[in-house]
């Protein structure tokens, strides 16, 4: 593990870590222009603002813990100990809190906003898991990939994650959470929204409000899982009642000068 500095420069502009989640990706179809990432367009809206913003790439399904891991060597390959905001979008969330819980990052991180993050966890995970885990294991075994990050989001592994992982104390928090019914719930949330939906309540399509609700700050916006993160719901753009969610994201940040 790279060794913690011990002082660090509070002159530095802080820059912002974008953490992406389950199966997520940096950018998607680099050989092509423009290339959309996992977060598309929210670092323009944050290098706006200032921010230099930095979004690593971990492995799409392996557990918490080595997420965890993974993520600090990016940023400390990047910034070395400059002060940072995390943003990490669902699993991503719950990376960025082992990070700063677990892994002593909390003297070097400023912020940390979870966004669609399952802190509860979720109970289609919980579905999913009971039903495809026998059959899904032995493909991705053979494929040599982890499986670990889909048991991390069933809801008894959530609850021990958060005994295990206590916030820190002067690192700021906050969280989004995304609520989508119809008409805007595309097709591919609506099977995964109803299991949600009937045991956990208002929900993205796979995270619950209420998974979702941590940090001293707490947001909800209308959007499903992916919208969360900017990615355009197609009914609310037919509709004319899309809005870009890049400029949210610098007020965000902005919300914890005040």
């Amino acid at each position: 593990m790279p060794p913690l500095t011990d002082s660090i420069d509070p002159t530095d502009t802080p820059a912002v870590v974008l953490v992406h989640g389950l199966c997520g990706f940096e950018r998607l179809f680099a050989r092509r222009r423009p290339a959309k990432g996992h977060f598309p367009g929210v670092a323009a809206h944050l290098a706006a603002a200032g921010h230099a913003v930095f979004v690593p790439r971990v492995s799409p399904t392996a557990s918490i813990a080595v997420r965890a891991v993974e993520l600090l060597h990016a940023i400390r390959a990047r910034f070395g100990a400059r002060p940072v905001h995390l943003i990490g979008h669902s699993l991503g969330g719950l990376d960025a809190r082992y990070l700063v819980s677990r892994l002593g990052f909390g003297t070097q991180a400023l912020s940390l906003t979870t966004v669609g993050t399952p802190h509860a966890g979720t109970s289609f995970a919980d579905w999913a898991v009971t039903r495809f885990a026998r059959l899904a294991r032995p493909v991705f075994r053979s494929l040599g990939l982890p499986d670990d990050a889909f048991f991390d989001l069933t809801t008894e592994a959530c609850a021990r994650f958060n005994e295990a992982t206590p916030d820190v104390p002067g690192v700021r928090t906050a969280s989004v959470a995304g609520e989508c019914s119809t008409p805007w719930l595309g097709v591919e949330w609506r099977f995964s929204s109803k299991i949600v939906g009937r045991r956990e309540g208002p929900n993205d399509g796979v995270v619950s409000v209420a998974s979702a609700a941590w940090g001293e700050r707490r947001e909800v916006w209308r959007a499903d899982h992916l919208n969360l993160v900017n990615w355009p719901n197609r009914f609310m753009v037919r509709a004319g009642a899309w809005r870009d969610r890049g400029a949210d994201y610098a007020g965000l940040l902005s919300r914890f000068n005040r």
